[in-house]
């Protein structure tokens, strides 16, 4: 029987002993020599790779970088970032110590240059009580700030753990919470605000705040109840559950720090909007009242005057539209870095 015809690259007796066999990743092979698989074997190839007899270099960056790690990563290289984080740390700066930059008293008025335009030491000039429109405009931050800052945290705070008891346990918690959101839903905020504030006799922030926590929270609780839903549906949460993990525990360790990006990416958009709603509320005069200083009485008072002295509006909500625009940019960025689809 005629044996059958061999490819001419045919070799019976195999591979010779200075040769190695290396796959291509095309489905063939490669004769290398004998050193240059020795050298292969030895990890890369002279850029910046150790010899033979010495150690291995490690991985660049060492320990792959978690989440939160690489969102810092790239936030500190996004300019909206940077810049959005300068204007607000400047702005609690001198809602903490506004006489850093302005040391007259935002109270002190006089009638005589009621309404005046720009002068030497008072550069956005007189309201129409004579009070120095630079120094109110620099200690209407604390306020407003204050309002945005504490609601936000409030409402954080209620919303992340009801959403997230509601989200893990599910059943009766979960459409009970539902519902009771619904509710707040229907709410007119405005409207709510008027209604309720309008019975509300203190001058202090605290009412403000309160109202805000109770229209704010439904919606960083839905934010909340949705992230633990898929977080708690991951393997590593399974596996806790079969390596006999407490309910407790595994809401902590597990799904709660897993969940908990989405709600802070909300609470920094919302605070800008916790701010505006403050100062609607006070334009509206339901909000803060004098004595306080904030942007929102001194905007209602200017509005009037808007044609005859323009100037007293401008800066006010200027500095409005500034924080909450730098408050918007500031989580736009913060989601751009914690969703990894955005990348």
């Amino acid at each position: 029987m005629p044996e059958p015809e061999r490819p001419e690259s045919y070799d019976p007796v195999g591979p010779r002993p200075h040769e190695a066999m290396s796959p291509t990743g095309q489905g063939g092979a490669m004769d290398l020599a004998l050193d240059e698989a020795e050298s292969l074997e030895q990890g890369p190839g002279p850029r910046g790779a150790a010899g033979p007899g010495e150690p291995a270099p490690a991985a660049s960056g060492g320990r792959a970088r978690s989440l939160w790690s690489d969102a810092w990563h790239q936030l500190r290289r996004n300019p909206v970032f940077i810049l959005s984080s300068l204007l607000i740390l400047f702005l609690v700066l001198i809602a903490i110590w506004p006489q850093l930059i302005a040391d007259g008293d935002p109270l002190r008025c006089d009638l005589s240059k009621s309404q005046q335009g720009s002068a030497s030491g008072h550069p956005f000039g007189y309201d129409t009580q004579g009070c120095d429109v630079y120094t109110r405009t620099v200690h209407g931050a604390r306020a407003s700030i204050t309002v945005g800052v504490c609601a936000t945290l409030g409402a954080a705070l209620l919303g992340s753990v009801l959403g997230g008891l509601a989200g893990f346990f599910g059943r009766w918690s979960d459409a009970l919470l539902s519902r009771v959101a619904d509710i707040f839903f229907g709410i007119p905020v405005v409207l709510g605000g008027l209604v309720f504030l309008s019975v509300v006799t203190s001058t202090t922030v605290w009412p403000v705040v309160g109202f805000i926590i109770l229209l704010g929270w439904p919606q960083i609780a839905r934010i909340a109840r949705g992230s633990v839903i898929t977080a708690k549906q991951n393997d590593y949460v399974q596996a806790a559950r079969a390596l006999g993990a407490g309910n407790g525990r595994m809401l902590l360790r597990h799904v709660a720090p897993n969940a908990i990006a989405p709600v802070i990416v909300v609470a920094t958009i919302a605070l800008g909007t916790y701010i505006a709603l403050e100062a609607t509320l006070s334009f509206l005069g339901v909000g803060l009242r004098p004595p306080t200083v904030s942007w929102g009485i001194d905007i209602s008072n200017a509005a009037s005057q808007i044609r005859n002295a323009p100037h007293m509006l401008l800066y006010p909500a200027g500095a409005l539209s500034l924080t909450v625009l730098a408050f918007i940019m500031l989580g736009d960025a913060v989601r751009d870095a914690l969703d990894p689809k955005l990348r």
